[in-house]
């Protein structure tokens, strides 16, 4: 959906539902989408808008500082998942979905819908650059940029995908804007911060789930306290998302560990004494990349960490503010200048 229909159809749901009129009108301003008024309790309420088809977490530092900038905002949206819904609420910020759910405290009025079905918007691609076996690929870009232009075998040798999946993958990249030609077969990345951000919100929906080996808690309770003596074994396992980033920032205390691995599920029980439990505070994740190409990264003093790339992105994508928070941080430490 375009976000003119979107923003059109959330208002026409809501007036079905609760005979609120609302008129919507283009921003004026490049940092905004428009404005809407609504007719509510006699009198008119007008929101500057910003229009998503989803609203990711990565999303919500942006939403936040355009509502302290342009008071009072709506974030119009084809769907919110209740995690985001909760946070938008939090901060008072009220939104609308294109089903008529929507949340708005002003002035005395409040109006809380949260019992419509939700629309799916997402339009389908033909772009293979964010399959399971495409984000493999796009990682290892945003990691080194260098290899896109190596061969096609190099790079299916290094990601572990075949060489007709890689043709897919960069005209897929081409397809969406995001490889532009700077000389005869030669690329570049356009936009990586947007190619970042769309990597990011595909890994937790596409790949991260078929990484997964399994959920866990450690036998003895003062393992995970003293996580950092646990011995990972090296070239083997590594610290993802939470005790990467305390590695990384010493700033989080992680409340979950994550691991990243080439060991099988029974190695890192035995290994570990992790005890297989669907509540408990470890989980663990296959490998999918090749940890040697970090020795061109300067991240020697972290070798019991995955790349800052993953340890953001894993960070960005939960619903926790001391997650973003430190993802943020590391962002602008290890990636904001290569990105």
């Amino acid at each position: 959906m375009t976000k003119q229909e979107i923003i059109h159809l959330a208002l026409e749901n809501l007036q079905k539902q609760t005979h609120i009129q609302g008129w919507w009108e283009p921003a004026a301003q490049k940092e905004l989408d428009g404005q809407v008024t609504l007719h509510l309790d006699n009198r008119n309420i007008r929101y500057y808008v910003e229009i998503k088809n989803e609203l990711r977490n990565y999303h919500l530092q942006k939403i936040e500082a355009l509502n302290r900038e342009y008071p009072p905002l709506m974030v119009v949206a084809g769907r919110l998942f209740p995690k985001i819904k909760k946070e938008l609420r939090n901060q008072n910020i009220a939104y609308l979905e294109a089903n008529g759910n929507v949340f708005l405290k002003n002035s005395g009025n409040l109006l809380w819908i949260d019992a419509n079905q939700p629309i799916h918007t997402e339009a389908k691609t033909g772009s293979r650059a964010f399959t399971k076996t495409g984000l493999k690929v796009v990682f290892q870009f945003l990691l080194d940029e260098t290899w896109i232009n190596r061969t096609y075998r190099d790079i299916a040798e290094q990601t572990g995908t075949g060489i007709g999946n890689i043709t897919n993958i960069i005209n897929g990249l081409k397809q969406d804007g995001f490889l532009l030609p700077v000389a005869k077969n030669e690329y570049r990345i356009n936009n990586k911060k947007a190619l970042l951000d769309k990597w990011v919100a595909a890994y937790d929906l596409r790949l991260k789930p078929a990484l997964k080996i399994g959920t866990f808690r450690f036998l003895k309770e003062e393992d995970f306290n003293n996580w950092t003596t646990v011995p990972l074994i090296k070239d083997k396992t590594w610290w993802g998302a939470e005790p990467a980033a305390d590695l990384l920032t010493n700033y989080l205390r992680p409340a979950e560990l994550t691991l990243y691995t080439t060991e099988t599920r029974n190695e890192l029980i035995k290994n570990y004494r992790l005890v297989p439990d669907e509540k408990g505070n470890v989980k663990a994740y296959e490998k999918f990349w090749k940890q040697e190409e970090l020795d061109n990264h300067n991240y020697t003093a972290f070798d019991s960490a995955v790349p800052p790339l993953l340890v953001y992105t894993d960070l960005m994508n939960t619903n926790d503010r001391r997650c973003t928070n430190t993802a943020q941080k590391i962002y602008d430490e290890f990636l904001q200048n290569k990105l």
